[in-house]
């Protein structure tokens, strides 16, 4: 009888030492949380983008040093576009008097493409100059190597200007603060594959000092 009653206080003691496996899953469930199911909170983090990943675009200051045409940033880049867009914004830099007043009115350089290997074959790009009181933005583009320009709006200083260059079958359409002027085109390609052009100052005269022009490119 004595040997009974001490297997039966064994197998109690032992049944109360042992966990449930049901009481173990449940100890490690939060609230409202299911096995294998990501609550809505967890899945809208997962689902974010890291705002490491996320590239916004930025203003690039080019510099085109007293005595110069080319600016201080002007590496070869390759390009491919049917559309380019940018923003551009002068400082008080790009009020300037020519030595020969006659060449007051030629056109500086702002942005643009070439198509080909040679720029002044074919190419389109935004030129700019300061005359008769005002900044003024033109079309400027090579065609087979013959050069045309036509002014598309003024602009004012300090201020973002949007600016775009797309190609149209056998046109370039330039647009400024959604004003519009279209010069020929030599190809008629639906993109331009070339080279990147930059800021460049001239015209026959170099820049009579600093000039500062920041662009984002869109």
């Amino acid at each position: 009888m004595k040997k009974i009653i001490c297997i039966l206080s064994g197998i109690i003691l032992f049944a109360s030492c042992t966990k449930s496996p049901m009481n173990e899953l449940e100890i490690k469930k939060t609230p409202g949380q299911v096995a294998g199911i990501r609550s809505a909170d967890e899945s809208a983090v997962t689902a974010a983008k890291p705002l490491s990943t996320i590239t916004i675009p930025q203003f690039v200051l080019y510099t085109i040093p007293a005595g110069q045409h080319s600016c201080d940033k002007s590496v070869f880049k390759a390009v491919k576009v049917s559309t380019m867009n940018f923003v551009a914004k002068f400082d008080n830099s790009a009020i300037y008097q020519s030595v020969n007043p006659v060449n007051q009115y030629d056109i500086n350089k702002l942005y643009g493409f070439s198509e080909g290997l040679n720029h002044q074959y074919n190419s389109a790009r935004i030129g700019w100059a300061y005359n008769d009181g005002a900044l003024r933005l033109y079309a400027y583009a090579y065609n087979k190597g013959v050069r045309e320009s036509q002014e598309i709006t003024p602009v004012s200083i300090g201020t973002e200007v949007s600016c775009s260059i797309s190609v149209s079958g056998y046109l370039y359409i330039f647009t400024v603060n959604n004003v519009s002027v279209t010069l020929p085109r030599a190809n008629s390609t639906s993109s331009a594959s070339g080279y990147q052009l930059y800021p460049y100052f001239g015209g026959d005269e170099v820049a009579p000092h600093n000039i500062y022009i920041s662009i984002k490119d869109l």
